[in-house]
This record gives C-alpha cells, sequence and structure tokens, in this order.
C-alpha cells in the first residue's frame, strides 16, 4: 500500500490504483473542470497508475497546463463528431481566433452553418455519455496503418518522420488520433465550450484560465482572419502545410529552393506595402508594431529599402528616446515600473516634434541614457525631405493615443507578427505565440545574456503587456504583415533544445519547457547557412546585414 496525502487528509491506496479512482472516490464532484492529477508535484494524466506514495493534487483549468488539456480534449470531440456525421470529410485544426480556434471541415458541399449545427449536437451526445478516453501504446507502423486506413496522410508523413518505434495514440470510442500533449479522462468533463460558423469554417470557443465558468466574449477580427487566409495561400505556394511535408523537403534535398520562395514571398509583400504607401500621397508617418519577436526592427530596415525604390526617403525615430525620466514613469499592480505603458512615454514632447517636422521644421531628438534613467540632449537634429516619411517602430504605433495630434490620413499602420505558417499535423497546431517563444529564447540566450528558463519566466508578463497594450489595436491597422517564415523552426530548433534541456523538473516553467521540446523534436535539422542575410530570422540568430 502507498500513503497518499489529499491536503489535510491522508489515505492509503494499492500501488497501480488509477489516479481517477482516487480523484472520485475522495473528492465533490468540482465545478470546475478537473482535468488532470499531480503527485509530488508531477503532473499526470487521470490514466496513469499510481507508483509513489506523496502528496496528491487535482488539477482544472485554471491551471495554464489544465487548461491546454481540457481544449485538446475539447478538439477531439470536436473531430469524432465531425467523422461520425461526414465519414468522408477532412477536419483541420487551424490558428487561435478571438480566444477560439479557427478549423475547417473540407468535404464534397460548402460547409453549411446548418452543419456546425449538427456537430455541435453531435459533441454535446459524447460529452454527454461521459465516455473514457483511452490512451494506447501500439508499434509506430500499426499506427501509420490506421491512419492509412483514414486517408489522413499528414499523420502518415509525421510518424515516418518519428525515431521511436513506439508511439502513444488517443482512442475516443473506436476512433483513434495522435496528438502531443496530455488528455482528459472522458468526454463528460467538458462542461462549457461553444461552435459556430465562421466562414469558411468554424470557430470552437472554450472558457480561459482567469474565467473558468464562462466564454469570453467573441470580438470580430476580420483583418488579422484575412492575413491568416494570406499565410495559408503562401503554404499552398510553398507546398508545405504540416511538419510532415516540411521534413520530406529536407531529406529530398527541396529545403534550399524552399527558403529561397519563403524569403520571396517576404519581400513581395513588402515591396507591395512600401506600394501602398506610395500611393497614398498624403501619408508622412508610417507606424510599425506587433508583438515581442515579431522581426520589427528587420521588416522596418527592409521596408526602408522598399520606400527608397519609390522615391521616398525613410526618417526613423526610435520611441525608446522619447521615455519619460525614471521617477515620472508609470507603475503596475505591483508596485513595479510599467515601461510598457503608453505613458511611459513624453507624448506631449513626442507630439510637438511629430507637428514640427510635418511643419518642415527642424527638431532636436532626444536620446534617453537607459542606465542613468533619464533624457540627454547631444544635438542630434532632424529634418524631414520633401519626398521623405518619418518611420517609427515600437508597440504602441497602432493606438491613436500616440500620434493624437496628427490627423489619421497623414498616418499608415503596419501591424507585423509570427503568426504560425504550418502545424504538426492537421489536428494539432503549433499555438501562435510559440513561435515568438523560440524566437526570443534564442535571441535572449545569443545577444542578451538570458537563459532559456528566464526567457519562459517573463513570458507572461510579456503576454499581459501585449493583451494590453499591442492586441486590442491590431485591427486599426491598414495592413498586416506575417512574419514567420515555414522553415525557421528546422533552423532555431537546435538553440532552443539546448536551452529547454537545461530546465530542471524543479524550475516553475519545467512544463512549459517539455510541451516545447516535445514539438521542436517534430523537425529535422537545416543549416543556417542557407538562411539569406536580409531574412528576419537573422534578427535573432545574427548574421544580419542590417545589424549596427
Amino acid at each position: 500500500m502507498l500513503n497518499l496525502k489529499l491536503g489535510c487528509k491522508s489515505i492509503k491506496v494499492k500501488y497501480n490504483t488509477i489516479l481517477y479512482k482516487i480523484f472520485k472516490d475522495n473528492y465533490e464532484p468540482p465545478d470546475i473542470p478537473t482535468v488532470l492529477a499531480k503527485v509530488n508535484g508531477e503532473y499526470f494524466e487521470f490514466t496513469s497508475p499510481l507508483k509513489e506514495s506523496g502528496s496528491f493534487e487535482i488539477v482544472d483549468i485554471r491551471d495554464a497546463l489544465g487548461n491546454k488539456t481540457y481544449v485538446r480534449t475539447l478538439q477531439f470531440v470536436l473531430i469524432k463528431s465531425v467523422y461520425d456525421l461526414f465519414p468522408e470529410s477532412k477536419v483541420t485544426i487551424e490558428h487561435s481566433l478571438s480566444k477560439g480556434i479557427f478549423g475547417e471541415i473540407h468535404k464534397d458541399t460548402p460547409l453549411l452553418e446548418k452543419d456546425i449545427k449538427k456537430i455541435k449536437n453531435r459533441m454535446k451526445d459524447i460529452i454527454k455519455l461521459d465516455i473514457p478516453i483511452r490512451k494506447i501504446s501500439m508499434d509506430r507502423k500499426e499506427a501509420i496503418e490506421i491512419f492509412k486506413s483514414y486517408n489522413m496522410e499528414d499523420k502518415v508523413r509525421l510518424l515516418n518522420h518519428v525515431n521511436t518505434e513506439e508511439v502513444k495514440l488517443y482512442e475516443l470510442d473506436g476512433r483513434y488520433d495522435y496528438f502531443y500533449g496530455s488528455m482528459a479522462f472522458s468526454t463528460g468533463v467538458l462542461k462549457t465550450f461553444d461552435l459556430m460558423y465562421y466562414k469558411p469554417g468554424f470557430i470552437l470557443r472554450y472558457p480561459v484560465e482567469s474565467d473558468p465558468y464562462h466564454l469570453p466574449e467573441f470580438v470580430e477580427y476580420r483583418k488579422l482572419s484575412k492575413i491568416f487566409y494570406e499565410t495559408e495561400q503562401w503554404g499552398n505556394i510553398l507546398d508545405v502545410g504540416d511538419v510532415g511535408s516540411l521534413n520530406n523537403k529536407v531529406e529530398n534535398g527541396e529545403i534550399v529552393d524552399i527558403i529561397r520562395v519563403a524569403e520571396a514571398l517576404h519581400e513581395k509583400k513588402i515591396a507591395n506595402i512600401a506600394d501602398m504607401i506610395n500611393d497614398r500621397k498624403e501619408v508622412k508617418i508610417v507606424l510599425i508594431a506587433g508583438p515581442t519577436s515579431s522581426g520589427k526592427t528587420t521588416f522596418a530596415k527592409r521596408l526602408a529599402v522598399q520606400l527608397r525604390v519609390n522615391g521616398i526617403k525613410p526618417v526613423p525615430i526610435s520611441l525608446d528616446d522619447y521615455f519619460v525620466d525614471r521617477e515620472h514613469t508609470p507603475r503596475d499592480e505591483n508596485g513595479n515600473y510599467d515601461f510598457e505603458s503608453i505613458y511611459s512615454l513624453d507624448l506631449e514632447l513626442f507630439n510637438y516634434h511629430l507637428e514640427a517636422l510635418m511643419r518642415g521644421e527642424e527638431i532636436e531628438i532626444p536620446v534617453f541614457n537607459f542606465k542613468k534613467g533619464a533624457r540627454e540632449w547631444a544635438g542630434r537634429k532632424i529634418r524631414i525631405p520633401d519626398n521623405g516619411v518619418i518611420v517609427i517602430e515600437g508597440i504602441h504605433g497602432l493606438n491613436e493615443v500616440l500620434t493624437q495630434s496628427i490627423p489619421r490620413k497623414y498616418k499608415f499602420k503596419i501591424y507585423i507578427s509570427a503568426l504560425t505558417q504550418l502545424n504538426v499535423d492537421d489536428h494539432n497546431r503549433i499555438a501562435t505565440t510559440d513561435v515568438r517563444i523560440i524566437r526570443r529564447m534564442v535571441r535572449d540566450y545569443l545577444f542578451r545574456g538570458y537563459n532559456g528558463e528566464d526567457t519562459l519566466k517573463m513570458w507572461p508578463s510579456v503576454k499581459r503587456g501585449e493583451e494590453k497594450n499591442i492586441f486590442v489595436f491590431q485591427e486599426n491597422a491598414d495592413v498586416m504583415f506575417n512574419s514567420t517564415l515555414v522553415y525557421e523552426l528546422c533552423i532555431l530548433k537546435n538553440y532552443a533544445l539546448e536551452q529547454l534541456e537545461k530546465i530542471k523538473s524543479s524550475s516553475p516553467v519545467y512544463y512549459e519547457a517539455l510541451r516545447l521540446k516535445s514539438f521542436l523534436h517534430f523537425f529535422k535539422d537545416v543549416d543556417k547557412k542557407f538562411v539569406p542575410s536580409n531574412s528576419i530570422l537573422r534578427e535573432f540568430i545574427g548574421g544580419s546585414e542590417f545589424e549596427d
């Protein structure tokens, strides 16, 4: 018998008892969906057997890993429901949108709203039946044969590149699927969800960690949806829609051509944006904004080249030089300096300078001394030529408060972010934030003196700042640019894994590190020598032709 401590209560449990039984026998049915267990601080699926004495805790969807488990289980129920109703169809889980997941269902006839209602009702039936989800170990070749019988070539391609001879599949009422990441014990845990029609597909909605009882408000993001569609078209041009197809390109030697075309797609889009600015003759200020590790700096410099092709002279201004002195910096709810607040900038001086420049006057730009936390004046003067535009890069560029004294018609706003260009397979997406995490981790390690653990610990704070200062304004952009390159994780993989492998099980970000490692291992390596010197990727691995 093993000794378990459940809070203030101690019990004796037989060795190999399934964790779900311990939960059901000792806890009242919780209001909040409970999806995992912790034994001695380590996360386990409820299907796991107990192997040691110690502490036992339950994990609900207020926990980050618990929330991801809930969503993954919901996706499995969705996939099962679709194939129950439309056996010959194909389900693709694609990307996040308005705190939900957008996907498509490809079948002989166009997807209609009535189809979505049928699928939603079938999901409710499966959830009501509280069907157990089994985790099964099987030979990789046997799993490949299952997916061949389903006509799921994406999973066949993926498993062909997996190095282990045994894989783990999940089974729900006779339907098998492959997921990376944990799964709930049974379907009955899925208390709150919605499935809505969103042409040409659907949005699967679920509670977030901060409010486990309700669905978040749905907000329309038409421009973001459009850029995701453009990204899908780029994937079609490259003939790379998932990791398995990318790995095939690496193995057969086509990856160099893929890199060339991917970079050319970037350059063509940047040239198009420069043309749009040129066509709007009134534009005098170009604002570039986006979350961390989007590649804003390299994008701005490549855009400057394309503006000059159009006869426009770009004059860059850095928002960093307009920070208020340290003692005037606003503080956050914890009493710490909030450098990401728009009010950490001297908005009055900044707008005064913009107005003066637009009148053709010369101004002196301050220089912010970060060591002293104070503004200095070094005689740096600029004037905008007749054929010039001011280019401003920074997180607040889309917020009208930043340039409130300048009429909207004189401004051109660009939103840039690394929006995932491919997924592991049709049912396993790579979150849009994960590419930025990997980029940031590599750059922090190579150039900023932070290790991977430091980066992951800072990330929640970074995300909060982005939610508050960037994402709420993204639809204000005149144009959006996806800076992700379909091949980049093949380059970044080994840099990131080197850092992730150093994170110990005692770290609070250990399970996040495990999650990132789990999908990075799917990618085959590509030598960084093939990355062009003007690539946005060079901003994170070094060797950029734009480096000072």
